[in-house]
């Protein structure tokens, strides 16, 4: 149960970004007809909010 409440907190304490994963996961799934090269911009912003937040959460630190 510690584990939801580290993300829960993680994700609140930046809202900005938390709303930029979700907005570019949500145009990505569900957005079929993007253009290939913004798509390719997309994901590489989607990889990097996943490492930041990965980071900053670091839930399997021991």
């Amino acid at each position: 149960m510690d584990y939801k409440k580290k993300i829960i907190d993680g994700l609140v304490a930046h809202p900005l970004l938390t709303s930029l994963l979700v907005v570019d996961f949500v145009m990505l799934l569900f957005l079929a007809r993007l253009p290939i090269f913004f798509s390719l911009i997309m994901l590489s912003g989607l990889v990097a909010l996943a490492m930041f937040f990965g980071q900053k959460l670091a839930l399997f630190k021991s």
